[in-house]
């Protein structure tokens, strides 16, 4: 994509903070992220750093977003390059399905890579009594900003436990953030979240007030089934954690348009791979990416451009 728009898009750019600009831009990366608060946003910082440097030409931006819908829909309108997004959402974007936020099939959308797993991670205040998915009824619960990744896990979630919103005192829709501002000022329970291991918020919430981590039993994953699989957050992510608690996971895939040259998407595949310490340094959630995985489980095609890049390294024959 050539940059055409180098002013106005430059001002927007540096406001962020993440703007890297050789004297002669011709190409530009927009990174879809998410709230400032989640995983996506730290990671697509450093991704975006890390193009700005490594790819010649290249100016990057980095965009806070609603996250895996949004970002999804942004990409098919042209309005992104490359974006962060749950397995799920790709897989409901790509087969068009209306409830989830898709009023059509997403066509234009490629793989870049399978990378790390986010966690549904539900968190209550220890005030509240709820230990597990059946004691959140009656409770008022965060589930995430409308139509996004997050709410859609927790739709499947709930559904998958015989439960719905319904059974729930109060449903807010509120990004990561937010939720835990109002467990702290006692105006809400109980918030899920889908996201990588350590995430900023719940951080903030667990050294602020005491908490529980709810369990969500392996037999709910083994209902969801693909993309959805059992996982465990391990004691001692959070203050306060004192065991292993059970739940739900999911891979996340960077996604990127078919109109994106094969070089470019090549070089954002190759970049990422050969910069994962910038990645960890900016979240620990990074250290899941693994190149043997990037092409498992993809609902997707492989963008040809990352596909060169796999067989290059013999993850693809």
């Amino acid at each position: 994509m050539k940059f055409t728009h180098l002013l106005a898009a430059g001002a927007l750019a540096l406001s962020t903070g993440f703007a890297v600009a050789p004297a002669q831009a011709d190409e530009f990366i927009n990174v879809l992220t998410g709230g400032t608060s989640g995983v996506y946003y730290p990671l697509g910082a450093a991704l975006a750093k890390i193009y700005g440097e490594k790819i010649p030409g290249a100016r990057t931006q980095v965009q806070s977003t609603k996250a895996s819908v949004e970002n999804l829909n942004l990409l098919q309108q042209g309005r992104g390059e490359i974006a962060f997004a749950l397995g799920d959402s790709v897989k409901d974007a790509w087969a068009g399905n209306e409830e989830a936020g898709f009023k059509k099939k997403l066509d234009k959308l490629r793989a870049i890579a399978a990378i790390y797993p986010n966690y549904i991670q539900i968190v209550a205040s220890k005030t509240s009594g709820v230990t597990d998915l059946a004691s959140l009824k009656g409770k008022r619960l965060s589930v995430g900003a409308p139509k996004s990744g997050t709410e859609l896990n927790a739709r499947a979630i709930f559904k998958a436990a015989g439960m719905s919103y319904e059974d729930l005192g109060k449903t807010e829709y509120l990004p990561f953030g937010e939720s835990v501002e109002l467990i702290k000022n006692r105006q809400l329970d109980a918030t899920l979240q889908s996201a990588g291991l350590g995430v900023a918020s719940i951080k903030d919430l667990s050294t602020s007030i005491p908490i529980t981590v709810v369990s969500v039993p392996k037999e709910i994953a083994e209902k969801l089934g693909a993309p959805f699989q059992a996982a465990t957050i391990p004691a001692g992510t959070y203050d306060g954690q004192d065991s292993d608690v059970p739940t739900v996971a999911i891979t996340n895939i960077l996604v990127t348009r078919a109109d994106i040259s094969d070089e470019e998407a090549y070089q954002m595949t190759k970049q990422l791979f050969e910069n994962l310490p910038e990645m960890v340094a900016a979240h620990k959630a990074a250290n899941g990416i693994k190149l043997e995985n990037a092409v498992k489980g993809l609902p997707i095609p492989l963008h040809p451009g990352a596909e060169k890049y796999y067989r290059e390294k013999g993850i693809l024959k």
